[in-house]
């Protein structure tokens, strides 16, 4: 009886992955069910915990004064920041965005969790030097902090007028299976890394 329970004792538990993200994570608009996160978690299939508290209309600042709890609640071995949509149509200065991702993700590894980043554009009417300043802010954070990287969480969806919904910022339940896609290959690596044995690709 000892033997077992040594062996149970060493049994790795499962990756906890914490998902800090917007309404492109929280579903908006669409079945609960349908959202990337949930087809994320049925295709681990137990493999790791998702916890996603992402909320419709977050912000980075909004985000940053939730984590630290979040962080203390669930231990997470992997933070995914899925931010900055709302920062941007609401024409927040660059410069905070970045104070406030650098806050969470410094919090995030002195809770020992990697990171993972979800980039994110915002319309082409806030001006070319507006959207640069904005975007660049996440190449700059997976560079100084060595961060796996998506540039655009909706690569092949936001100009696809089927895939968005009317009011063309969220995407449709047509769209998730992509939006997975995009994330899987940066998420893949980490899950690995933290024990969860998983496919090569999502569509494995």
């Amino acid at each position: 009886m000892l033997l077992l329970a040594g062996g149970a004792a060493q049994a790795a538990p499962r990756p906890v992955l914490l998902i800090m993200g917007d309404s492109l994570s929280a579903a908006y608009g669409i079945e609960q069910d349908a959202g990337w996160v949930s087809l994320l978690q049925a295709r681990l299939d137990g493999k790791a915990q998702v916890v996603n508290a992402s909320i419709s209309g977050e912000t980075s600042s909004g985000a940053a004064a939730r984590l630290p709890d979040l962080l203390g609640q669930h231990e997470p071995d992997i933070v995914v920041l899925e931010l900055g949509g709302n920062d941007g149509l609401r024409g927040l200065p660059p410069g905070q965005f970045e104070a406030n991702m650098t806050a969470m993700i410094e919090a995030s590894q002195a809770a020992d969790a990697e990171v993972l980043l979800l980039g994110i554009d915002i319309p082409p009417n806030y001006g070319r030097a507006y959207r640069d300043a904005f975007t660049g802010v996440y190449t700059r954070l997976a560079d100084d902090f060595e961060l796996p990287l998506v540039p655009f969480l909706l690569e092949g969806v936001a100009l696809e007028d089927n895939l968005m919904q009317a009011d063309g910022i969220h995407p449709t339940a047509a769209a998730q299976p992509r939006i997975l896609e995009n994330v899987w290959p940066r998420l893949a690596p980490l899950l690995e890394a933290n024990g969860a044995v998983v496919a090569k690709t999502a569509q494995d």
